[in-house]
């Protein structure tokens, strides 16, 4: 008879955020490259993956709960799930009034799910992999308050806030290659 050790808590939860941080990424750069294609105007098919964002944010923060309460409470999570599906309402609305209107509740949105990224992903350091949650959850706060005040410019467009999506995914993608010394680690 052999036995395998099962693989602790933390190392199962960060193999499982790992996976969700590569769907992110990707999810993040294919999502910007089709939204920059059509950034000059709010377009039906526009508006539609104005709200696909936050609502993916929503599964996302549900799969991360789920896979990751052994580490930790997923209040915070939970709280992400509801800006983001209030934002995905939001948004929805605010397409039919302009770009201003998007950038602004997509800003607002920005400032609270960075603080909740900022304060989910520092007790989570000691897993690995977390600096660059950590630098994402900051910079979007500071991103969300740019798009707010560019709401207010003679011309706002989206472009600055689909870009916001590039640098997003790159710092999921940095997170999931971290988390592999994690899920080795076990």
């Amino acid at each position: 008879m052999s036995a395998i050790a099962a693989p602790s808590d933390t190392a199962g939860t960060a193999s499982a955020l790992r996976r969700l941080y590569f769907v992110r990424f990707v999810f993040a750069i294919v999502w910007a490259l089709v939204m920059f294609t059509m950034a000059s105007e709010i377009t039906p098919a526009g508006a539609v993956l104005l709200v696909l964002y936050p609502l993916f944010d929503v599964g996302a923060a549900v799969y991360d709960a789920k896979v990751s309460r052994s580490t930790g409470s997923p209040a915070l999570l939970y709280v992400n799930v509801a800006v983001s599906l209030v934002t995905a309402v939001g948004v929805a609305v605010a397409c039919t009034s302009g770009v201003p209107a998007v950038l602004r509740v997509w800003g607002a949105w920005a400032v609270v799910a960075g603080l909740v990224q900022l304060i989910v992903a520092i007790p989570r350091r000691k897993m690995g992999g977390q600096w660059p949650m950590i630098l994402s959850g900051g910079i979007s706060v500071l991103a969300g308050g740019s798009f707010i005040a560019s709401a207010g410019a003679d011309d706002p467009a989206l472009t600055s806030a689909i870009g916001y999506a590039i640098p997003g995914g790159i710092f999921f993608l940095l997170s999931a290659l971290r988390l592999k010394r994690a899920t080795q680690e076990s």
